[in-house]
């Protein structure tokens, strides 16, 4: 009880009449029927267990390694590029900044997001500069915090919520599925909540590892949200502007390996499509699509395709809801092969979801039956050789491709 008081006295702090520039700013309930449709954001985080110092090693010498340069091998010097430097985690922070200096009814709320600012730093300096009920330090409850964050968005705020680990959000699965995502459709259409989850899939070593590759199948079931997926500073800065001004449900899925992934972005302003792949290498013998972390084993992998005589078009799909069928079927009709790789568990993930999808809409295109690499059906191990068993490797993904190109 004294944790739903909590959430409560904090609602009620939210619907303060009288704010001022560095508060929110709330519509009146007269003007409700002819406001635009609020937003509503769901960021999660992974929980990392003690080890995170080996992890955040462990994630450096995985990008190094993995990023492979297109066939040409002309690609410039990242320093050559205008713009400024930032780490994947800084990129979110600098979109959501943005967002809240351009749009007075953004507001974060989730668990240490104020002046501790988040367990990776996303929200670092943003309760300094707008203030407690802009970033809105919430008790350890996620079904309340996620419910108040969903009834705030319905009076025309626009809450951005963040769950300290995805697994934890399934104690807010409820407000979810059957308040965020149905209550257009149960209002017949007065409201839309829209939804982005942030939050990694599948890292080993860390609480609710299971739970995070089996989440981004379960939101796919849910009416109206759409889903995406990020894996470098561009698109995680761009797709998080996106989803903030997007009037449909967002899921933004995240991995905690990516975090300090460093690139250089564009100094100017720039959203990304919500609904679009992102082709990373153009190929011809055969499309490997892949999103999130495996987009760099993928890209790991290719090199050794390459040297083997191979031309693979590798496409980061993004939108994992609804899949973006215009530039995956385009590169169908090219390869007439396909290689789905994924960190998602095998079953009811999302590479059957695409499988399914390419199947019935360019099954007269392909040469060979679709491949899908993906996780075991087993929960992530602790030890890292044992997790290495259960997550695709660049290896498989070229023994893969050979089999398929024969």
């Amino acid at each position: 009880m004294a944790t739903a008081s909590q959430c409560f006295g904090a609602a009620a702090a939210l619907s303060v009449s009288s704010v001022n520039s560095r508060k929110l700013h709330l519509p009146s309930r007269r003007s409700l029927p002819g406001r635009k449709s609020s937003f509503f954001v769901v960021r999660s985080d992974a929980g990392v267990s003690s080890g995170s110092n080996s992890k955040a090693r462990r994630a450096d010498q995985l990008i190094t390694n993995a990023v492979a340069t297109k066939a040409d091998g002309a690609a410039a010097s990242t320093a050559s590029k205008p713009g400024h430097e930032l780490l994947l985690f800084e990129a979110l922070r600098e979109g959501l900044e943005e967002e809240m200096a351009r749009d007075p009814t953004v507001c974060v709320m989730g668990e240490d997001v104020g002046h501790y600012g988040g367990s990776y730093k996303v929200t670092k300096g943003l309760a300094d500069k707008y203030g407690d009920l802009r970033v809105l330090d919430t008790p350890i409850a996620e079904n309340s915090f996620t419910g108040m964050g969903i009834g705030a968005a319905m009076t025309g705020l626009r809450p951005i919520i963040e769950g300290m680990n995805m697994g934890f959000l399934l104690l807010a699965f409820n407000q979810i599925s059957n308040n965020c995502g149905m209550l257009h459709y149960t209002s017949g259409g007065q409201f839309k909540i829209p939804v982005v989850i942030r939050g990694p899939g599948g890292v080993g070593r860390q609480l609710g590892a299971e739970h995070s590759q089996r989440l981004e199948s379960y939101f796919q079931s849910i009416p109206g949200i759409q889903m995406v997926a990020c894996s470098t500073p561009y698109n995680a800065k761009g797709l998080m502007k996106a989803a903030i001004r997007s009037d449909n449900p967002v899921i933004l899925f995240e991995h905690v390996l990516l975090y300090n992934l460093k690139e250089r972005i564009p100094d100017e302003e720039y959203v990304c499509n919500l609904e679009e792949a992102e082709m990373v290498r153009p190929g011809e013998h055969v499309t490997i699509l892949t999103y999130s972390r495996m987009r760099y084993h993928v890209m790991q992998a290719a090199k050794t395709l390459v040297n083997k005589g191979y031309d693979p078009e590798v496409i980061d799909i993004r939108s994992l809801k609804p899949f973006d069928l215009h530039t995956i079927g385009n590169s169908v009709k090219k390869t007439h092969r396909v290689l789905i790789v994924e960190e998602c568990m095998r079953t009811g993930g999302i590479g059957a979801s695409l499988t399914a999808a390419i199947t019935e809409n360019f099954h007269d295109y392909l040469d060979a039956p679709i491949v899908c690499l993906s996780s075991q059906d087993v929960p992530t191990p602790y030890a890292a050789t044992l997790e290495e068993v259960t997550v695709v490797q660049p290896a498989q993904i070229v023994t893969a491709v050979e089999k398929l190109c024969q």
